[in-house]
C-alpha cells in the first residue's frame, strides 16, 4: 500500500510539473505570435496606423545582444469579419512568411481554427474583413490554411496575411512596417527578457539617430501582465503541491516501515545481538524503505508520462480559455524539471524514513530473541 501511494504520489508531481511547463510553453509561445517576446514600435502608434522603418541603423547592433535571434518586420491592423449574423473582431498580422502557406489565387490569409468554427468558413473559402480607420476599407481575402490558436487573451483572433497585402492597405512603401517583433531565444528566463528590452531601449536612444529616438521598446510580460502573474500564482501553486505530495509520500512510507519494524522486532534483536549496532540496523531498514520508494517512484512517473503524451497528442482534457487563456490542458515534459521534482521529493522522504529507524534504538535484544 505505501509504493502504491507513492506511486500516486509521484505521478501527481509529475503530471504537476508537466503542466506547469506545458501552460508556460504554450502561453509564451502565444504571446509571442501576437506580441513577440519584445516588440519595437512608434511611440504614439501603439503599432498599428503610423509607420517605421523596416530596417533601423542600428539593427546590427541590436541582433549583436546575447539572445537575440532576428527581427521580423509586422504590420498589424484590426479588423471585422462578418459572415451571415455573425460578426466578430480579429487582429490581421502581415508577416513575411506565412505559416504552412497553401497557394491560393487572389489574397491568401491563415485563419485560427476558433474563427473558422464561428463563421463556418475552411480552406479555399472567402473571407471579407472590414478595417477601420479614417475610412472603412474592404478587402476580400481567401482562406489558405487553418491553424491552430493557441492563446486567446482577448477577443480579436489573430489572421496571418502577407506583409506586401497589409502594406498596400496601408498605402506603405515596402520598407515601411508597423513594428518589429524581436525573436528571442526559447529557454531565456522572463527577467533577462526584460533586461534584454531595456537594453535595447538604451540602444536606441543613444545610437544619434532620429527616427529610433521616437521608438518604444515593450515586453510581452509588459502588454500582457495579468497572464504573466498568473503563471507566477500557478508556479507557486506547483510548489505547494510538491511539498504536500512529498509529505504523503512520506509518512505513507513511515507508515509502512514501523509496520515493517514491528513485524521483525525479533529480527532486529538477532542482528544486535550478532553485534550489528542501531546506526547500521537503521540504514538496512531504510535501504530497504528505499527501494520500495523507487519501485513508487519508476511507476508514477511511467504513468504520468503516458498520461502526458496521451493528453499532449489527442487534448482530452478541455479548458475554458475565458479563465485559463487555452483551450485544454498543454503538458511540456521538462527532463531537467522532471528531474528536479524526483530527487527533491525522493531526498525528503528519505529524510522522513529516519523517523521510524528510531524505533530500532528501543528494542532490547534480552526481550525480543527467545531460544526455541
Amino acid at each position: 500500500m505505501a509504493a502504491i501511494a507513492i506511486a500516486v504520489s509521484f505521478f501527481v508531481i509529475i503530471v504537476a510539473v508537466a503542466v506547469t511547463s506545458g501552460f508556460r510553453s504554450a502561453i509564451r509561445e502565444g504571446v509571442s505570435q501576437l506580441t513577440g517576446e519584445i516588440r519595437i514600435a512608434p511611440r504614439s502608434s501603439g503599432g498599428e496606423s503610423v509607420p517605421m522603418p523596416r530596417r533601423l541603423p542600428s539593427e546590427e547592433a541590436l541582433l549583436g545582444l546575447p539572445g537575440v535571434q532576428g527581427l521580423e518586420p509586422v504590420v498589424v491592423r484590426a479588423g471585422i469579419v462578418k459572415q451571415g449574423e455573425t460578426v466578430h473582431g480579429v487582429l490581421v498580422k502581415g508577416i513575411p512568411k506565412m505559416p504552412d502557406q497553401v497557394g491560393h489565387d487572389g489574397l491568401p490569409v491563415s485563419i485560427p481554427r476558433r474563427l473558422s468554427e464561428i463563421t463556418g468558413l475552411g480552406v479555399g473559402d472567402a473571407l471579407t474583413i472590414y478595417f477601420i480607420g479614417e475610412k472603412v476599407r474592404v478587402r476580400k481575402f481567401t482562406i489558405g490554411t487553418v491553424h491552430q490558436d493557441l492563446l486567446e487573451l482577448d477577443d480579436n483572433l489573430l489572421v496571418y496575411a502577407r506583409l506586401e497585402d497589409l502594406q498596400r492597405l496601408n498605402g506603405w512603401e515596402a520598407d515601411q512596417v508597423s513594428c518589429l517583433d524581436v525573436r528571442v531565444a526559447a529557454d531565456l528566463p522572463r527577467e533577462q527578457v526584460e533586461r534584454l528590452a531595456l537594453g535595447m531601449s538604451t540602444l536606441l536612444l543613444d545610437s544619434g539617430h532620429p527616427e529610433e529616438e521616437d521608438l518604444l521598446v515593450t515586453t510581452a510580460s509588459a502588454s500582457y501582465p495579468q497572464v504573466f502573474d498568473w503563471l507566477t500564482l500557478l508556479d507557486f501553486n506547483v510548489v505547494i503541491i510538491l511539498v504536500l505530495m512529498t509529505l504523503v509520500a512520506g509518512f505513507n512510507m513511515v507508515s509502512g516501515l514501523l509496520v515493517m519494524l514491528l513485524r521483525n522486532i525479533g529480527t532486529i534483536g538477532t542482528l544486535k545481538t550478532l553485534g550489528m549496532d542501531n546506526g547500521a540496523t537503521s540504514r538496512l531498514f531504510v535501504a530497504i524503505g528505499a527501494k520500495a520508494v523507487l519501485k513508487g517512484m519508476l511507476v508514477g512517473n511511467a504513468l504520468a508520462l503516458l498520461f502526458c503524451w496521451i493528453q499532449g497528442t489527442w487534448h482530452l482534457i478541455p479548458l475554458d480559455p475565458a479563465n485559463y487563456f487555452v483551450s485544454w490542458v498543454p503538458v511540456h515534459v521538462n527532463l531537467l524539471w522532471m528531474l528536479g521534482a524526483n530527487a527533491a521529493a525522493f531526498l525528503g522522504i528519505l529524510a522522513l524514513l529516519w523517523l521510524p529507524s528510531r524505533v530500532i534504538a528501543r528494542v532490547d535484544p534480552a526481550a525480543t530473541v527467545k531460544a526455541d
